[in-house]
């Protein structure tokens, strides 16, 4: 029945991101961006009723808030106060899931937001700078969220600049590793986690009509795939219902260029 369905690639990345809190349990799902945002709000109605949820403002939600302008008459349906010192106790205790989007991931899982190029003092870009990034990554668990599968992101070397801890063993700090939880990684052509060879990333599900090998070769460095690797499930109805009621104005048609539509398996 999900076959005929209509929906765009971006929703299927969204609804591949929501499933990844369905197991989680009582934790903050965090997303920072649209479609990581949009996961959060669905996987909360859809998939982890006990998922806590703040407005990304100040207040713990029960109902996810819409994206976009609203009217003057809506009101966050508020379940209380979500404080800086109630999100770090949430943090701190390692309860807490957040979906990402970093700028360069590498075969580590170490990420990048700060800048690119190599050389410290003069980098060619500049970005958003670590912030939160250090403490964050090894204090809950992190999944990432990517747009453009490419050689660019995926890096063949280390990340230009260390904003996050994953599985390097060179900077590895005796009892890191035990702190360090990197579950998945969502991009715009399949599903991936951490759980090859020694932590390698490894592919999970393709997304329709894309093979191993594109996946690999949009990749700066070598993937594992999983045993039973298969295809992303697609959305079901009410996944599309919840993200049009939690996205009105549509701002999920602008994660990708040109609002692509799935290829066909």
């Amino acid at each position: 029945m999900n076959d005929a369905l209509e929906y765009s690639l971006a929703e299927l990345m969204i609804v591949a991101s929501a499933r990844l809190w369905r197991d989680d349990g009582e934790v903050l799902a965090t997303g920072i961006g649209t479609g990581p945002r949009l996961a959060a709000g669905l996987a909360r109605l859809a998939y982890n009723a006990g998922l806590m949820l703040t407005d990304g403002e100040a207040y713990l939600v029960e109902s996810p808030v819409p994206l976009g302008p609203r009217d003057d008459a809506y009101r966050v349906a508020a379940s209380g106060w979500m404080t800086y010192e109630r999100v770090f106790d949430c943090v701190w205790h390692g309860r807490r899931h957040a979906l990402v989007m970093p700028t360069q991931i590498d075969r580590y899982g170490q990420a990048n937001i700060s800048w690119l190029g190599r050389d410290y003092a003069k980098p060619k870009t500049q970005l958003l700078g670590a912030r939160g990034f250090p403490g964050n990554s090894i204090n809950h668990a992190n999944s990432f969220f990517v747009t453009s599968h490419t050689t660019r992101t995926f890096v063949a070397d280390e990340v230009d600049m260390v904003c996050s801890v994953g599985y390097n063993p060179a900077r590895e700090i005796e009892g890191m590793r035990a702190f360090t939880d990197l579950r998945a990684i969502v991009t715009d052509l399949c599903v991936m986690d951490f759980g090859g060879t020694d932590h390698a990333v490894r592919v999970r599900s393709l997304h329709p009509g894309v093979s191993f090998d594109e996946v690999q070769a949009a990749t700066g460095f070598a993937l594992q795939q999983a045993d039973d690797i298969s295809v992303t499930a697609a959305p079901r109805a009410e996944d599309l219902q919840i993200l049009r009621t939690l996205d009105p104005h549509n701002l999920r048609a602008s994660i990708l260029r040109d609002n692509p539509a799935p290829r066909r398996a």
